[in-house]
């Protein structure tokens, strides 16, 4: 099997919760439902305060292609549309739903179709209509993933099992006790595509999903491959790469060789779908670290506040040094417990300083660590003093900054303790401001 180069092999600490069941957590009194959820054009709310809504109910949308609604994911009353804060953008306009206890569905929610007897077609709306985006974290709207262009040929499916980020396991329990659930979400991807071709890939530390994988899928064309266990291995090109034995080129993306991506949450999710006409209301998240009394895997409602989530499992056991959003190498960290579950929260971590690496950070020592595990085959040292420099446009035209998956490898080998990461996030940021202003310089002449 080949390998993608450079990764690292951290502690995945799982063992806090990988045999713990997923836990249905009851629906709060209220909730905080942002309309900012994912990659593309954000929603707009389409009710008011003073307003009732039903559970499943459409709350905000957007007229582009590259955006997905957002539902309500209890029934009650609109107390406030106002800004809230937020997981990633620090504040974002939100509905807040105060529960009236009934948990009544919208009308026509839920249902049972035959999947198979619809067309193509009627199955991407019917994903695009339930807001699905990507679970894993990236939340790419998943209907325009699942329409490329005629002109890519796509002819191989990967399913993203290996979860490879430290102490998250929602993927491994689901994988356990969805199996089901993931294989007809896999054939719906597969048909919608029109491969014949498809992997599970899961990494070698969850000996018993790869079991549970292989039952549910003998017999089939879906091959799952127990694969080595090396961060970042669920980044989509080094997934593809160690599969498919495809290389994304710098600037493609995987449809450019063939390959389409899914994560098991978000395969759960078009089942829901397509199958029970269920949007996107709620996910399964885990809540773990050090600090954390009684680390869980939990199926939240969107919109339950961190505080919630983390009162779901005993509380903090002792103050902790981080939360984190998501898991320790590609999250961010939090200021504030009263944001909300969104559809990208994948984990919540209360980390220790014993759970840390931290340090003072210093000068750049040009070791070159960073660059020898670099799975995007960057300098990432490089990308970090342009970035502190406010050099932007250099660190894209001649560092290749939008290949940067990210993931965290660079600081955690990094002797300096340089933040090299953020370093590379307000490149990219200030980049997309700037393309956002000559955008619209253009569509203003026009």
């Amino acid at each position: 099997m080949k390998s993608f180069r450079g990764g690292i092999h951290p502690n995945d600490y799982k063992s806090f919760t990988a045999d713990k069941p997923i836990e249905i957590a009851l629906p709060s009194s209220r909730v905080v439902i942002p309309v900012r959820q994912h990659i593309g054009a954000p929603c707009s709310p389409i009710v008011a305060k003073g307003d009732f809504v039903k559970k499943g109910q459409v709350i905000a949308n957007s007229n582009a292609f590259v955006s997905s609604p957002v539902h309500a994911s209890i029934s009650g009353m609109v107390k406030d549309v106002a800004e809230y804060p937020h997981a990633v953008f620090g504040k974002c306009l939100s509905i807040v739903i105060e529960n009236d206890g009934k948990d009544q569905w919208i009308e026509g929610i839920p249902c049972e179709r035959d999947w198979e007897k619809l067309d193509d077609n009627e199955i991407r709306d019917i994903i695009k209509e339930a807001g699905i985006v990507g679970m894993g974290g990236a939340t790419f709207p998943t209907h325009v993933k699942l329409s490329p262009p005629k002109e890519k040929k796509i002819d191989v499916f990967i399913l993203n099992a290996s979860e490879c980020e430290p102490f998250l396991t929602a993927d491994h329990r689901m994988m356990l006790e969805y199996s089901h659930q993931i294989q007809t979400g896999v054939k719906i991807v597969m048909k919608l595509l029109g491969v014949q071709k498809a992997y599970v890939g899961i990494e070698d530390n969850k000996p018993d999903a790869v079991i549970a994988m292989k039952r549910v899928f003998e017999g089939t064309t879906v091959q799952v491959v127990e694969i080595p266990t090396k961060y970042p291995q669920g980044s989509e090109k080094m997934l593809i790469k160690v599969l498919a034995n495809r290389e994304v080129p710098s600037g493609s993306l995987p449809m450019d060789v063939g390959v389409v991506v899914q994560n098991v949450g978000t395969v759960i999710a078009i089942y829901d779908a397509v199958v029970k006409g269920i949007p996107l209301i709620e996910r399964v998240t885990t809540i773990s670290g050090g600090a954390v009394k009684e680390p869980k895997n939990l199926l939240l409602r969107i919109g339950t506040t961190f505080e919630e989530a983390i009162e779901n499992c005993g509380g903090f056991k002792e103050t902790p040094a981080k939360i984190i959003m998501g898991g320790p190498m590609m999250g961010f960290a939090q200021s504030n417990l009263k944001v909300s579950i969104i559809k990208g929260v994948s984990g919540i971590l209360g980390l220790t300083k014993k759970d840390l690496n931290n340090g003072t950070e210093s000068p750049c020592i040009r070791c070159g660590k960073c660059v020898n595990v670099c799975p995007c085959g960057l300098n990432p040292s490089m990308l970090s003093i342009l970035g502190q420099k406010n050099l932007f446009v250099e660190a894209k035209e001649e560092q290749n900054l939008l290949d940067c998956a990210e993931c965290g490898s660079c600081v955690y080998v990094c002797p300096a303790k340089r933040n090299i990461v953020q370093y590379i996030r307000y490149c990219k940021m200030q980049n997309a401001a700037q393309t956002a202003k000559i955008n619209a310089a253009y569509a203003a002449k026009k």
